[in-house]
């Protein structure tokens, strides 16, 4: 009988250190996922799109990176270039589409149209890259000019959101006559991204 009441006692005994031991464990779980979730911050906190400003205050209107969430569409729009303006310029020509800030704020128009059937707008636009050509009459590029177009649409007080960008002047471009070709990536949420997208044909 006593040999029973010890034996029982040990299993006793060694099942509430089992039993302690899983608390501890299961204790130090939900600390451990408190703790993360601590560091996510509340639920919905985390923004989809996050835009990293120029160091040093610098006020060009770019950003210097751009990161995108989970749970995120990304859009890769195809380069844009401007459309011809003067059908009685002689055809491959600069003058047949404008200088350079006139292809560019029309470029960025052909760009806006897309988007739109998208459901998106410049907003949206997280990456850009230009591709600019010199004028053939000076051999100088105008990147004055391609600035003037962008900033119409690009770090205005309707539209503050700055795309990281990359723009790179090019010999030619397929395109005889125009001076530039845009073309950008734009990300939203899930549930708020196509509402409004037409489909296409």
């Amino acid at each position: 009988m006593l040999r029973a009441l010890n034996n029982f006692q040990d299993e006793q005994m060694e099942f509430d250190r089992r039993r302690g031991m899983s608390r501890g464990i299961l204790g130090a779980a939900l600390l451990g996922a408190a703790w993360l979730s601590g560091l996510a911050g509340p639920a919905g906190a985390a923004e989809p799109v996050s835009r990293l400003p120029l160091a040093d205050n610098n006020p060009f209107p770019i950003s210097a990176a751009v990161s995108v969430s989970a749970g995120t569409d990304l859009y890769f729009l195809s380069g844009a270039v401007p459309p011809v303006i003067d059908k009685e310029a002689p055809k491959g020509t600069t003058a047949a589409y404008g200088d350079m800030e006139t292809e560019t704020t029309n470029a960025l128009a052909s760009i806006k149209g897309t988007l739109g059937r998208l459901g998106l707008d410049f907003g949206d636009v997280i990456k850009m890259t230009a591709f600019l050509v010199a004028d053939p009459a000076t051999g100088k590029l105008d990147f004055e000019g391609f600035m003037k177009g962008y900033t119409k649409y690009f770090g205005t007080p309707d539209q503050p959101n700055k795309p990281a960008r990359s723009a790179v002047q090019v010999a030619a471009l397929v395109a005889p006559g125009a001076l530039v070709e845009i073309e950008v990536v734009a990300a939203k949420p899930h549930k708020a991204a196509g509402k409004s997208a037409k489909k296409s044909p």
